[in-house]
């Protein structure tokens, strides 16, 4: 694989794309996952096990929540990022264990702090809609680099699109860069984040886009 991403989603959107029982979604990005560009569970036999990751504990719960599943065995969703991606990902030295995988994505979430470079740019939950060229620029002009923004598509009736998951691209020296692809670089794994029926897709440029407060 080529370059890292870093996923994080917007907790209520996700709560809105699932039939589930979502409580009180957090109302900050969280992270979704690290994810190499390519590879699927690239190590069969080397399982997840959560006393690794005991001292990341707390932050994995505030920062890496399983929204859908908030009361159930809360470590289900890091152990499928582990085995799906994270043993793909270790074949970097600063992320072959699943203490360095977890803490360097805490760590890059810390460092990007997307929560706050939003709010800077005066884009904040709301009932009234964004332009996401508005969005992307404020991105690109904090971090230097375009993101992968990604966004449920309007239901019948509604005109607008609903953002949903932002990536940063890292590479393996986890240094930004861009998220588009460079033209050497085949198509990556397509990421589609599917939940049920619905599924969160590269945003439209032209689209009126809401960033909803409350599911």
């Amino acid at each position: 694989w080529k370059k890292l991403y870093l996923a994080h989603h917007w907790p209520v959107t996700v709560c809105k794309m699932s039939a589930n029982d979502c409580q009180d979604p957090p109302e900050y990005w969280t992270i979704h996952g690290l994810w190499p560009d390519k590879g699927e569970e690239c190590n069969r036999t080397w399982h997840f096990n959560v006393t690794e990751i005991k001292d990341l504990m707390s932050d994995m719960r505030r920062y890496w929540p399983d929204v859908l599943h908030s009361s159930l065995n809360r470590t289900h969703f890091w152990k499928h990022e582990w085995e799906k991606h994270g043993t793909c990902a270790a074949m970097l030295q600063v992320l072959n264990s699943q203490k360095k995988y977890f803490g360097k994505a805490l760590e890059l979430y810390h460092y990007i702090d997307l929560n706050s470079c939003l709010l800077k740019a005066g884009i904040k939950p709301s009932s009234s809609y964004y332009q996401m060229s508005a969005i992307k620029e404020a991105l690109t002009r904090f971090y230097g680099v375009t993101p992968k923004i990604q966004c449920l598509p309007p239901e019948e009736g509604e005109k607008a699109q609903t953002i949903g998951q932002i990536e940063f691209c890292f590479t393996k020296e986890l240094q930004l860069r861009n998220c588009t692809a460079s033209k050497s670089e085949s198509n990556p794994v397509q990421t589609n984040l599917k939940l049920g029926t619905e599924e969160l897709s590269v945003c439209s440029d032209t689209l009126p886009t809401y960033y909803p407060s409350q599911v």
